[in-house]
């Protein structure tokens, strides 16, 4: 059996998945045909049993890297800010970060002050923002950055983690 690197098994991930969407879809072609009445159907070259039989091999495949990229995921850690993290919460933690600079990115752009119309007839009334839109602006910045580097030190450990898996079917 060969080694592959978890950044590999990401990548091979994601090529079984469209592997098995595929195939399902070849199920879906060799499994009927049009004939006239009276005629023996031509079998392609593939048939049914022969497709469903390579579906099963690469499903199987794809639920054992699954859980060899779970295994690592939560068995190895990197470091972010001083404190040790296993990937799948560094994984979270920037998901997290790039949701965060997006809100921070949104608060950024409000005006300071702003006149509200329709509230009322003889009173001028404002929508006052109570922070600083330049303060989430250099927020959202900073966790745009921080997102990013935690997102490289996770590809960078991804890469120095061996996973046995045979890979030979599909690269």
């Amino acid at each position: 059996m060969s080694n592959i690197t978890l950044a590999e098994a990401v990548k091979l991930k994601s090529i079984l998945t469209k592997r098995i969407h595929e195939l399902e879809d070849e199920m879906r072609r060799v499994a009927f045909t049009t004939v006239e009445k009276g005629n023996t159907p031509d079998l392609g070259p593939r048939t049914l049993n022969v497709v469903e039989t390579e579906l099963d091999d690469v499903r199987l495949d794809s639920r054992v890297l699954d859980r060899l990229m779970y295994r690592a995921n939560i068995d190895n850690t990197l470091e972010f800010h001083g404190q040790q993290l296993a990937i799948v919460e560094a994984i979270e933690l920037a998901t997290q970060l790039r949701a965060k600079s997006r809100f921070y990115k949104e608060l950024s752009m409000a005006e300071k002050e702003v006149i509200q119309y329709g509230y009322s007839e003889s009173t001028i009334v404002y929508r006052v923002a109570l922070f600083d839109p330049e303060d989430y602006r250099l927020k959202s910045l900073q966790a745009e950055k921080d997102a990013h580097k935690l997102s490289n030190s996770i590809n960078a450990k991804n890469y120095s983690i061996v996973l046995v898996f045979d890979d030979t079917k599909y690269f």
